[in-house]
C-alpha cells in the first residue's frame, strides 16, 4: 500500500514516455529493423573495442613518460584517432537507443496525436541536420588526401567516422518520421505496436 506522497516503486515511471516508446528500438524484445537494431549491437561492441584500446593507448603513454621518461608520439595520436570515432559511433548508438538528453516537458503533456507531431518535426529536423553534415563530411573527405604526422594514417579513414555515423542516424529518424506519420493517422497503432 503506498501513501499519496510516496514516490511509485518503479522509477521508470519518471523516465519512460508512453507516446515514445513505440519509436523505440527495443534490442531484446526485437522491434524495430532488424538492420538497425544488429547495427547498434555491433556499434556498442566496437564502442568497448575501442574504449579498451584508447585507455591501453593513453595508459602506455602514461607508463612511458612516467617510468621511462620517455614519451610515446604515436600514443598521442592513436588516442586522439581513437577518441574521435568513439565519440561518433557513441552519439549514433545513443540516438538508436534513444538515450541523447531530451526536454520532454512538454511533449508528455500533449496528446498522442500532437506528441507525434512534435515528434515527426523532432526527426525532420534531425534528419536534415545529419543530411547537411552527411554532404559536408563528403566533401572534406573528397578533398583530402592527406596522412596523419607519425602514424602515417589516412585522414579519410578518421573522416569516415562522421559520415558513417551521420548516415545511421538520418535511417533511424526517416524511420522514426514515417512510424510518427502513421501513429498520427491512428494513434492506437501505436499503443498496439508498443503491446507487441
Amino acid at each position: 500500500m503506498t501513501t499519496p506522497n510516496q514516490p511509485p516503486a518503479d522509477p521508470g515511471v519518471y523516465l519512460d514516455d508512453p507516446s515514445r516508446e513505440p519509436l523505440e528500438l527495443d534490442i531484446e524484445g526485437r522491434r524495430g529493423p532488424a538492420a538497425f537494431r544488429w547495427l547498434t549491437v555491433a556499434m556498442e561492441h566496437l564502442i568497448a573495442a575501442i574504449l579498451v584500446a584508447l585507455i591501453v593507448s593513453v595508459s602506455a603513454n602514461v607508463i612511458g613518460r612516467s617510468i621511462f621518461n620517455r614519451s610515446l608520439p604515436w600514443a598521442d595520436e592513436l588516442a586522439r584517432m581513437l577518441f574521435i570515432w568513439l565519440i561518433f559511433i557513441g552519439a549514433a548508438a545513443a540516438f538508436a537507443r534513444y538515450e541523447h538528453i531530451a526536454v520532454d516537458f512538454l511533449v508528455r503533456r500533449l496528446k498522442p496525436r500532437a506528441a507525434y507531431v512534435l515528434f515527426l518535426i523532432q526527426h525532420l529536423i534531425i534528419a536534415s541536420l545529419m543530411g547537411i553534415i552527411v554532404w559536408g563530411g563528403y566533401l572534406v573527405m573528397s578533398r583530402s588526401t592527406g596522412r596523419t604526422a607519425i602514424l602515417g594514417v589516412p585522414w579519410n579513414l578518421i573522416n569516415v567516422s562522421l559520415v558513417l555515423c551521420s548516415l545511421f542516424i538520418v535511417a533511424v529518424a526517416i524511420w522514426r518520421a514515417w512510424l510518427c506519420l502513421r501513429f498520427i493517422r491512428d494513434p492506437h497503432a501505436a499503443v498496439r505496436q508498443a503491446g507487441d
